[in-house]
C-alpha cells in the first residue's frame, strides 16, 4: 500500500521548489512512517536549492529539521508506536561500526546500514508519477509524511510543542552541541560566534549554558545582534563597521573558542585570528566543496592554536535531544524566541527569500 502526501520537491539545482503529491511506501521492518507536524527552514536547505550542495541528488524531497507523530511502525521496530511524538535527525547510525562503538554515532561509517540495501527491482520508497525521489539527507522533512529508519528518530514527551521540538533536530543540535560536545566549553572561558542566525544563536546559548565568561557575537545585521544579546551574548560586534578580530583582541587578548556558524572561508580565518594561545576555531557552517582556507602557519606553532570541525554538534542525538528539551523546560534554552515566522508548505519559496535577505532567524513550516 502506498500513501499520498504533499511535499516540496526540487527537480533541478537553482530551480524553484514545487509542491507536489507524492507516493510514500509502506514502512519496512526497521522503519517508521511519521506524519510531519513542523519542519524548520535551514541554510543547508537554501544552499541545496541554490545548487551549492550538489553531492545530494535531484529530484529531491527537501527538508531535514523535522518533528511529527508516528503513524505506523515496521514489525521489527521496538520502543516506538503510533501516536508517539518524535524528532528526526539526519545523523543516522548503524550502531556497530568503529565510530558508533567509540561513542561517535554522528560519524557513523555505515549510517543507513541494511535499511539502504534494497532488493533489485524493488519499487522506490518515494515517488511522483513513477519517478523516484530522494529524501534530502535521508529525511525529506518538507512532506506531510516521512518514511524514516528507526534510528533516525527519537521519542519525546508530548508536552513539548512540535514546532519548537523541530528546531532541536538541526539548529539546536548543531549549535548547542558545538559548544557543549565539540568544544566542551568550560566555565570562565571566552567565546566568539561569527554569524548569528539559527545556528549561531544556538551556539551562543550553548556557551551561556556552559558558563562562558564572555561571549562575543559577530554579525552584519543589527537585528541579529540584538537577538544575540537576548540569547546570552555579552558583547556584540557589527563586522560591517568594525574589525571583529581587532575588537576581540583589544577587549580580552583573544578567545578560547571561535565558531564559524556560517561556513565561510573568510570568517574561518577571522575565527583563527581572534584566538588567544591554545585557542580553537570551530567550523560549524558548511563551506562549499572545493573551497580552500589559507591560514598563517605561525599561529599553529607559536600560539598552539587549532582548527576543528563540528558535524551536527558532535551529537549522540538519542541522548542530546531529551537533554536539550529538559533545558527548554527549565527556561535555560530559549526555543520560543528562535522562531521568527511560521509558514504553510506552499510558502517555502518565500521562506527561502526571507532567509536569504536576512529577515528570518528561523522560519518553521507547519502542517
Amino acid at each position: 500500500m502506498a500513501y499520498q502526501a504533499r511535499a516540496a520537491v526540487l527537480r533541478e539545482y537553482g530551480g524553484e521548489v514545487s509542491i507536489e503529491t507524492i507516493e510514500v511506501d509502506e514502512p519496512a521492518d526497521n522503519e517508521v512512517l511519521v506524519r510531519t507536524a513542523a519542519c524548520g527552514v535551514c541554510h543547508s536547505d537554501l544552499h541545496f536549492q541554490r545548487g551549492v550542495m550538489r553531492h545530494f541528488p535531484v529530484p529531491t524531497v527537501m527538508g531535514h529539521e523535522a518533528a511529527g507523530v508516528v503513524e505506523k511502525v515496521g514489525k521489527a521496530v521496538r520502543g516506538l508506536q503510533p501516536g508517539d511524538h518524535v524528532v528526526a535527525c539526519n545523523t543516522i547510525y548503524c550502531g556497530t561500526c568503529d565510530q558508533c562503538l567509540n561513542g561517535r554515532p554522528h560519524l557513523c561509517l555505515d549510517r543507513m546500514g541494511p535499511a539502504a540495501r534494497r532488493p533489485r527491482g524493488a519499487p522506490p520508497r518515494l515517488q511522483a508519477k513513477g519517478e523516484k525521489l530522494i529524501p534530502f539527507t535521508d529525511l525529506g522533512g518538507f512532506s506531510e509524511l516521512m518514511l524514516l529508519p528507526e534510528r533516525a528518530v527519537v521519542k519525546i514527551d508530548k508536552d513539548i510543542p512540535l514546532d519548537r521540538a523541530a528546531l532541536i533536530g538541526c539548529a539546536v543540535l548543531t549549535g548547542v552541541g558545538a559548544a557543549l560536545n565539540t568544544a566542551q566549553i568550560r566555565p570562565g572561558q571566552r567565546v566568539a560566534v561569527f554569524g548569528c542566525g539559527g545556528i549561531g544563536a544556538s551556539i551562543i546559548q550553548g556557551a551561556r549554558i556552559a558558563g562562558a565568561r564572555e561571549i562575543f557575537a559577530v554579525d552584519i545585521m543589527d537585528s541579529k545582534l540584538e537577538q544575540a544579546r537576548s540569547f546570552g551574548a555579552t558583547d556584540v560586534i557589527d563586522s560591517s563597521k568594525t574589525d571583529p578580530v581587532a575588537a576581540i583582541r583589544e577587549k580580552c587578548g583573544g578567545v578560547d573558542y571561535a565558531f564559524d556558524a556560517v561556513g565561510n572561508t573568510h570568517l574561518l580565518c577571522q575565527c583563527f585570528s581572534s584566538l588567544g594561545p591554545r585557542g580553537t576555531a570551530v567550523l560549524v557552517g558548511a563551506i562549499p566543496a572545493g573551497e580552500k582556507v589559507e591560514i598563517e602557519a605561525r599561529g599553529f606553532l607559536g600560539g598552539e592554536k587549532s582548527i576543528t570541525g563540528s558535524l551536527m554538534g558532535s551529537n549522540r542525538f538519542k541522548l542530546d535531544v531529551p537533554y536539550y528539551l529538559d533545558l527548554y523546560r527549565q527556561g535555560r534554552l530559549d526555543l520560543d524566541s528562535m522562531i521568527s515566522a511560521r509558514r504553510p508548505l506552499h510558502e517555502l519559496n518565500e521562506a527561502f527569500e526571507d532567509m536569504e535577505g536576512g529577515a528570518a532567524l528561523r522560519t518553521v513550516i507547519t502542517f
